[in-house]
């Protein structure tokens, strides 16, 4: 599933979490989450290839 269906799923409207979701948001979080998992994949490739 598409990430914005799951959080669709898990958060009530104008609940808590998707008041925290849209405070991650706000911050950078969803390029700071891409950016975490790209530099995994490289370090897995990297670690693969010795």
């Amino acid at each position: 599933k598409h990430p914005g269906e799951l959080k669709d799923a898990v958060c009530s409207p104008a609940g808590t979490t998707i008041e925290a979701v849209a405070a991650l948001e706000a911050g950078g979080f969803r390029n700071t989450v891409i950016s975490a998992q790209r530099a995994c994949s490289q370090k897995s490739r990297d670690m693969s290839s010795k």
